[in-house]
């Protein structure tokens, strides 16, 4: 078994997670396929998650890096030498917009695999949290079968996973500094849900949804970004904090056995910002599999 990643907290918490894994602490670009192959022997499952952040609109107004988007190329690369049964790609569902895309597409399909393209909901996998992801599924003897989400539940609310027993320092929400735009957010959210209830608050960046949403939905999306605050009343005002690392751990479905130890806080956040919910990518590899 073998895994890349430049990252060094990524490796780290690799390596605490999955014992015995061969790691290499590099770029895939600047790896050799076939030394890799002869290093860790015969591969059954590739999992790849090129980079995402030119395909994403969470860029903003930045330009976009082609050779960030090329390095999904490396998939087709690292296939070649490897020859895995099966793979899965994992990206934003806007990868499907770049004009390469067929091109890559194509050239996976030319390798001799039939593939499969999904668009997946984290929150239809029982993840207290909706997380639209693009899935690529290729299989070199059949055409992969459908992912079907388990047994239709009602969705898993935010609110269970806000750990209201913590021991977490709040501050006011309208506290000295706080900026204007934070303030208007959190007037919309008491517009909506009344003064006596709790409420989660994007604190930073852009929303479409008003800035706030109810602790009796799913989480938004989780990004590599410390994002969310959890609002209360208290007393003759109300008191926030941040989500915390624990909570946004369960909000994307990773069990609480799952170690995530390095890096501080903020680079913890961004290591769960740029994971694959695990309850999604099991249910992958089951439908993949299934039969074998």
């Amino acid at each position: 078994m073998g895994a890349v990643d430049s990252w060094e907290l990524a490796r780290d918490t690799y390596l605490d997670n999955l014992v015995g894994v061969r790691f290499y602490r590099d770029r895939c670009e600047w790896l050799a396929p076939r030394s890799v192959s002869c290093e860790i022997g015969p591969v059954d499952l590739l999992i790849a998650s090129p980079e995402c952040t030119s395909h994403t609109c969470a860029r903003g107004s930045r330009a976009p890096s082609e050779d960030s988007r090329e390095t999904a190329f490396q998939v087709t690369r690292f296939v070649r030498a490897l020859e895995p049964r099966w793979i899965v790609v994992e990206n934003v569902v806007q990868m499907r917009k770049w004009e390469r895309y067929d091109e890559w597409l194509d050239r996976l399909e030319g390798l001799g695999y039939k593939t499969r393209q999904k668009v997946l909901n984290a929150v239809d996998f029982g993840v207290a949290q909706s997380r639209k992801r693009l899935f690529v599924l290729a299989d070199a003897e059949r055409i992969p079968s459908e992912v079907i989400p388990p047994n239709a539940k009602d969705p898993v609310p935010a609110g269970s996973i806000v750990d209201l027993d913590g021991n977490y320092s709040y501050s006011p929400l309208r506290s000295k500094g706080r900026a204007q735009p934070t303030l208007a957010r959190a007037e919309r959210a008491l517009a909506g849900v009344g003064r006596h209830t709790p409420f989660l608050l994007v604190y930073y960046g852009t929303d479409g949804g008003g800035g706030w949403q109810g602790l009796d939905r799913p989480l938004r999306t989780v990004t590599t970004l410390d994002r969310f605050a959890y609002v209360r009343p208290a007393g003759g005002g109300h008191e926030m904090r941040m989500l915390q690392v624990p909570e946004l751990k369960r909000a994307m479905g990773f069990p609480a056995s799952y170690r995530l130890e390095h890096g501080s806080r903020r680079d913890q956040i961004k290591l769960l910002g740029n994971a694959v919910c695990p309850p999604v990518m099991e249910a992958i590899v089951k439908a993949l599999t299934q039969g074998e």
